[in-house]
């Protein structure tokens, strides 16, 4: 409904008749909508966060730590697209550090043991970290949106391939390189 309708147009009183249950329900697990919305966003942070560290070790080779984040990433995002859809929303809203501070931590700490290890084997440049964020993961979400969308630039079709990623990741690879 979030993803569908934006905060605007999403209500208790609509998720209750689109669930066929009572609003006295929805307000006996949440306080309000904000509340409701904080939970869903920080559940779904949550299990996002616990899929991207599926198989990966901060103690990895940088390429191949990177190759699992971006499949790990690639996966969450093909299996559950509304979810991802209703994350963004959320994440670009006033609930964003409510949900930031419920469900990174695990994911931060291997994340910077990770880099911090790629930096001192002199497999990843010191570089700041949005620089790093935007260049390592901005090609995989620009591809996963194309792909969502169905298509790219200029309209052209688009289906997301294991080659694109793989020659997408490559390149990102070689530019983080020292």
């Amino acid at each position: 409904m979030i993803v569908k309708e934006g905060f605007q147009g999403f209500s208790m009183n609509k998720l209750a008749r689109a669930s066929g249950i009572s609003v006295a329900t929805l307000y006996i697990y949440y306080r309000d909508k904000d509340d409701l919305i904080q939970k869903i966003g920080t559940e779904i942070a949550k299990q996002f966060m616990s899929t991207t560290l599926d198989a990966f070790s901060s103690n990895m080779r940088f390429a191949d730590g990177l190759k699992k984040q971006w499949a790990n990433r690639a996966n969450f995002a093909l299996k559950y697209p509304k979810e991802v859809a209703c994350l963004e929303i959320i994440k670009h809203s006033r609930h964003v550090d409510h949900i930031v501070e419920d469900s990174l931590k695990e994911f931060r700490m291997a994340m910077e043991e990770f880099t911090r290890n790629a930096i001192k084997n002199k497999e990843l440049r010191t570089i700041p970290v949005d620089v790093f964020w935007s260049i390592a993961y901005g090609p995989l979400y620009t591809l996963l949106r194309f792909h969502e969308e169905g298509k790219s630039i200029g309209g052209r079709k688009f289906k997301l391939t294991k080659k694109t990623m793989d020659d997408a990741l490559e390149i990102v690879v070689r530019a983080l390189k020292p």
